[in-house]
């Protein structure tokens, strides 16, 4: 071992696991040995890293998300791995920008997880992104869908949002359409705030290139052209999913963003961000980005309160 290298060992929690990470003969070994110029051993469910500090710290954090994701699915493929050491090697602050703000700085990813969902804004046309509160989910999707629209990728950006508090009655509140469903569209409101000037946004409503409707209003339409963006998507149900998925046209991109865990449906209906992650897990051309409370960004006590919450769902009492 060279002196400047460190050895760093990763125990995994079963031989099946490893077999999963590891991938078949060892290609996802290969690709993370190759991609973070690591050397990578593996006995049974041991597996050791060695090579310069900022290597082998990348490459656990790449096999601590691989590990994440394999929970979640069930399998890795091979676009996983590459996705996932692109990310670690060239550093979320570092990553390319997803648009400039209006104070001037650029956004980008801040995490590991920023920057997978990052990168599959920008390759895949359909992407679903779920996690907690503060996790940059409708932040970065925002963001992103202004930059296209500066870069004139797509003509329009249309933010959706269900309004399952109103049950989606909204002619009893006072007002136009904008007036009756800002409330629930606040949080796409002050994302577009911080990254555009008011006056553009403004006059870009007016004009329809940055529309606002309640989910309910997306049925019959085929949007071409356009950036689609659903919050709070846990608060459709599978058919208004499936309502909304489908109203992508000619050179358009969809976003669904929501947290499984903070649906306002009544009980005995189902969530449609949940029944979409279950029915579209395995289509071509769809990415699904979990996000987690490492991706969590505002105020620390945030990701506390996500753990408490969290611990207690699980049946655990929360630690001091």
């Amino acid at each position: 071992m060279s002196d400047s290298n460190v050895i760093r060992n990763l125990t995994l929690d079963s031989r099946d696991e490893a077999v999963i990470l590891f991938g078949p003969r060892d290609a996802y070994l290969r690709t993370v040995r190759d991609a973070l110029g690591v050397k990578v051993v593996a006995r049974g469910d041991l597996l050791q890293i060695e090579g310069p500090p900022a290597a082998v710290d990348q490459a656990e954090r790449a096999f601590q998300q691989l590990r994440q994701m394999l929970r979640r699915k069930g399998k890795l493929v091979a676009e996983d791995v590459r996705s996932v050491t692109d990310v670690v090697r060239g550093g979320a602050e570092k990553g390319d920008s997803v648009t400039t703000m209006e104070s001037g700085r650029n956004l980008r990813a801040r995490t590991d997880g920023q920057g997978r969902y990052v990168q599959a804004l920008k390759s895949h046309d359909v992407v679903i992104c779920v996690g907690p509160a503060g996790s940059g989910k409708t932040y970065l999707a925002v963001g992103w869908a202004v930059g296209l629209l500066r870069a004139g990728t797509v003509k329009k950006i249309v933010l959706v949002r269900p309004a399952v508090e109103a049950g989606e009655r909204l002619g009893f509140l006072p007002g136009d359409l904008v007036a009756k469903i800002s409330p629930y569209l606040r949080p796409l409101f002050d994302a577009l705030a911080e990254i555009m000037d008011a006056e553009t946004v403004t006059k870009y409503m007016e004009n329809d290139i940055i529309e606002i409707l309640p989910l309910a209003y997306m049925r019959g339409r085929t949007l071409n052209g356009s950036v689609i963006i659903l919050d709070e998507g846990q608060n459709a149900t599978p058919a208004q999913m499936k309502m909304f998925l489908t109203r992508m046209g000619l050179n358009s991109k969809i976003v669904v963003t929501g947290d499984p865990t903070q649906t306002d449906l009544p009980k005995t209906v189902k969530s449609g961000l949940t029944d979409a992650l279950q029915r579209l897990k395995d289509v071509d051309g769809l990415a699904i980005v979990h996000l987690d409370q490492a991706d969590i960004v505002r105020n620390p006590l945030v990701t506390r309160i996500v753990k408490a919450y969290e611990e207690e769902g699980r049946g655990k009492r929360p630690t001091a």
